[in-house]
């Protein structure tokens, strides 16, 4: 089966759709290709958020990586740099993403394990060193300390010189995945949004080039969502930052044309591009008559995408560059905006220096040697594109109407319902490949027995952690403690009186508190959330 499953006479995407065996403009009954299509760079974006898509600029390349120390990260960036990649997209340890420093016990045997290790504003420093913030779009994959690592990298440019507005990337700044998806969440949902109210409000003011919130449906889909539950499950918690937001006095208008969106890109090639073009559908006609934003610009879904970690295979990994060169491919079909190759060897290990290398050709290769970006959404006006496209809008709408029946995100979050919907799909589509319905080469069919890997695995030095609690212990033992404990009760004065906390963590930052430091108070303040848990 290519991509799709199949049940008795009947083939199906991964979010059930049914795949006739032939289409034809009867399958486009009611179909208006004024209003569904429309021109690239128009209202409803079917086809583009932008009238001359990759003719104009290609899209950013960008390969998410991070391990071990500052340092260590550091040369894989400027490696990355150099031939040819466009955008950094950093990975943060464990300890780094749920706001504890290296040298707490809890954080023993993950310190620069899934990321890099950073604890104050010197790890900061020596991860860009030489690297040109003002020239590079810098992407931040963290959470629910996106506030904290903001601040040392606004820090960061000041003492460099650079001002803020010359700043662009994005912070991802999206907590209520985590509650759903992932689980490196700390405060309950309450004070995670208002915390993100806060970075809008002051990056708004302050960064107005950055993307101050990448919502993340490439969690929700890694951990077994279907094409359409991924979508469904990011707008709903979109539409609940924007109503905290608005509920808070911003403007929706004033914020919404920096917030992006970052999505997954699986195997089945066809279902993947029309999710792309149906987001972009849906998310401008949430903004427009849901919100009544009056700015363009806040109608545009514009979107990075990950190829799919989920769907690497150990058995036989170099089958996995191709895995990736199709999922790169829809992504581009589909009019991404920036884009991470995952690496063959990612079922195995950290992806090695020539892995990474061979992701990022793909994506050259795609650019300059397909002809694929020659036109603006080539399949667009296919049959089954079309169908396919509305018949994805038409099920996230399901979802939507769902949760709002249920009392909104947040509820549907608190009662496990979000979770468990991807819990069932996720237990589905394992059944499906233990039966082989869902065939995965390599691995239930087509095998060739377990053969020795010919690359290089990579590890990372069983030195990180040692020499990490090492240089937080002397930084602490260096600065100033009594500045540090000052400001961070300015913070708990901040909190305690609603105030907006960015700018009273940029002082701490400064000061060199650390992370850990940062988020106790915080934690103090705001109490720590405890997962509901369901079965």
């Amino acid at each position: 089966m290519s991509g799709s499953k199949e049940r008795k006479d009947c083939f199906l995407t991964h979010s059930d759709i049914e795949v006739k065996k032939v289409y034809s403009h009867k399958d486009l009954s009611g179909f208006d290709p004024e209003q569904q299509l429309g021109d690239p760079g128009k209202y409803p974006f079917t086809r583009g958020v932008y009238s001359s898509m990759y003719r104009g600029r290609l899209w950013t390349m960008r390969q998410y990586a991070g391990f071990g120390t500052a340092e260590e990260s550091n040369k894989r960036y400027r490696y990355l740099l150099s031939k040819g990649q466009t955008g950094l997209s950093i990975a943060f340890d464990l300890p780094t993403q749920i706001g504890l420093d290296s040298d707490d016990p809890r954080a023993l045997g993950e310190v620069g394990k899934v990321g890099v290790a950073i604890d104050t504003l010197e790890d900061m420093e020596k991860l860009f060193d030489q690297i040109p913030l003002e020239n590079v779009s810098v992407s931040m994959t963290i959470n629910s300390t996106a506030v904290i690592l903001l601040a040392m990298y606004l820090v960061l440019a000041e003492n460099r010189g650079i001002a803020w507005v010359r700043l662009a990337g994005t912070i991802q700044n999206d907590i209520l995945k985590e509650y759903i998806a992932r689980g490196t969440y700390i405060f309950p949902p309450g004070p995670s949004l208002k915390i993100i109210t806060d970075i809008l409000e002051f990056c708004q003011k302050n960064v107005p080039n950055l993307n101050t919130m990448s919502i993340s449906g490439y969690h929700i889909r890694e951990a077994g969502a279907t094409a359409v539950q991924e979508l469904a499950f990011t707008f709903t918690n979109a539409t609940a930052y924007l109503q905290a937001a608005v509920n808070a006095g911003l403007d929706v208008d004033s914020f919404a044309p920096r917030l992006s969106f970052f999505l997954a890109s699986h195997n089945n090639l066809l279902e993947e591009v029309a999710k792309f073009r149906a987001a972009r559908r849906i998310w401008a006609g949430i903004m427009r008559e849901k919100f009544k934003a009056k700015n363009p610009l806040s109608w545009k879904f514009r979107f990075h995408t990950q190829t799919s970690g989920v769907t690497l295979q150990a058995q036989e990994p170099e089958n996995n560059v191709i895995r990736v060169t199709l999922q790169a491919l829809a992504s581009i079909l589909g009019g991404t905006q920036s884009l991470h190759t995952n690496s063959r060897d990612e079922a195995l290990s950290l992806p090695s220096q020539e892995s990474a290398r061979i992701a990022l050709r793909t994506q050259q290769i795609i650019a300059h040697e397909s002809g694929v970006p020659d036109t603006i959404d080539p399949l667009g006006g296919s049959y089954f594109i079309e169908n396919l496209t509305d018949e994805i809008e038409k099920k996230v709408g399901v979802y939507l109407r769902k949760i709002d029946d249920l009392g909104g995100t947040i509820k549907a979050i608190e009662t496990g319902y979000i979770q468990q919907e991807i819990q069932n799909s996720a237990y589905s589509y394992q059944k499906s490949i233990e039966d082989s319905s869902q065939i995965i080469v390599g691995l239930n069919a087509f095998s060739s027995g377990d053969q020795p890997v010919d690359f290089q695995l990579e590890f990372p030095p069983e030195h990180v952690e040692k020499s990490q609690t090492n240089r937080l212990k002397r930084l602490k033992r260096e600065r100033s403690s009594a500045k540090v404990e000052s400001l961070l009760q300015e913070l708990r004065n901040a909190v305690r009186n609603n105030n907006n906390c960015v700018q009273p963590i940029i002082e701490a930052v400064r000061a060199m508190a650390s992370i850990g430091e940062i988020s106790s108070v915080l934690k103090e303040e705001y109490g720590e959330y405890k997962e509901t848990v369901t079965i």
